[in-house]
């Protein structure tokens, strides 16, 4: 962390790897992964592929290869995808679906980005023809990163995967933070994932391993992705170092996603009750927290700029909200510092500052 910043709520990607991770990482036994002979990453991607309900699994460097990946096994140049006007996938991934594989994108607006099928539903064109992109996948990410963390409701899933099926239209998710949902609603990770054709998880961001993403789906799809992923520039070496973090990860860090879940709660319970408004704590389902700062007068660049003063460090997620995300590096007494310090700026509004 910065010396400039007590307390670092940007994002859960700033997590460092503990002492005992490090050690797993030191003393792992290592292969050329480009020709599959890492036996830690084998491991890695048979225990993620068994823990989502899938054949085989492929480890990626980043959770946006991942996701890339996932996107180009299902569709082809011309074709589409749809999402949410916030998924991840659209807002943060640089075009590459555009870019890299010839794919558009079409979107529907979801109220905290929580799963309506029937939007995705009413929204695709499958049957096309030559007049109208065929709609190939749609992509639901779980939790949600810009609708704050927002878990999303299986019987939503389930009803999309009814409606999509018959259709030929594939499902992707996006599950960097499904570990969250998993740990909030006690849902299995098979469970979530046996309704998708692909499923991402990002390794490097509440479990805190200090990089890496693992993509399931079936034996076929991760053998085409593997090539895809060499084309993208992905193709990686003695990469077991990183794997045996994950693995570390998995095996460590999975049920204490609780305690960032509870620590974002508290510090919502106490920003909503000082300043209704502002943030509705019963939305607040794991780490993130999306704060309105207008109600008291503040835009997000302002209330940011009072943060750092304090030693605190946010993220912008419009010109009128900042997100607040815990992690593993953020415990109770930095929670403390967090409502201390925010709560006061954000009842005062920008004229205290």
């Amino acid at each position: 962390m910065p010396a400039a910043y007590d307390v670092d709520l940007l994002s859960d990607t700033l997590t460092r790897p503990t002492e005992a991770m490090r050690h797993a990482m030191a003393t792992a036994e290592v292969g050329d992964d480009v020709f599959g002979e890492d036996p830690t990453v084998r491991a890695l991607e048979e225990r993620v592929a068994a823990l989502l309900g899938h054949e085989d699994a492929l480890f990626t460097p980043t959770g946006s290869m991942a996701n890339q990946l996932g996107i180009r096994l299902h569709v082809k140049q011309g074709e589409e995808l749809i999402a949410d006007s916030l998924a991840h996938v659209l807002r943060a991934e640089m075009g590459a679906a555009a870019v890299l594989s010839g794919i558009s994108s079409r979107s529907w607006v979801a109220q905290r980005g929580l799963l309506d099928a029937a939007q995705p539903l009413a929204l695709m064109i499958p049957d096309g023809g030559a007049y109208q992109v065929n709609t190939r996948l749609v992509v639901v990410e779980n939790t949600h990163n810009f609708g704050g963390g927002t878990v999303q409701p299986l019987d939503q899933i389930e009803a999309l995967r009814a409606g999509t099926q018959p259709r030929g239209v594939a499902m992707h998710l996006d599950g960097a933070r499904l570990w969250n949902a998993h740990v909030a609603t006690g849902v299995a990770l098979a469970e979530y994932g046996r309704h998708f054709d692909s499923v991402s998880v990002c390794l490097s961001k509440g479990l805190g391993a200090p990089v890496g993403s693992v993509l399931a789906g079936s034996r076929d799809h991760m053998a085409q992705a593997r090539i895809w992923r060499k084309r993208f520039g992905g193709g990686m070496r003695q990469v077991g170092i990183l794997a045996a973090a994950g693995l570390h990860a998995l095996d460590h860090h999975v049920e204490r996603l609780a305690d960032d879940h509870a620590r974002a709660h508290r510090f919502a319970q106490a920003a909503g009750e000082a300043v209704p408004g502002s943030i509705d704590p019963a939305t607040v389902q794991t780490n993130i927290v999306v704060l309105d700062v207008s109600v008291t007068g503040w835009t997000s660049a302002g209330f940011m700029e009072a943060a750092a003063a304090q030693g605190i460090r946010l993220y912008p997620v419009s010109p009128t909200a900042v997100r607040l995300v815990w992690h593993l590096d953020v415990d109770d007494a930095g929670t403390d510092r967090a409502v201390k310090a925010l709560v006061p700026l954000l009842e005062e509004g920008p004229a205290a500052a």
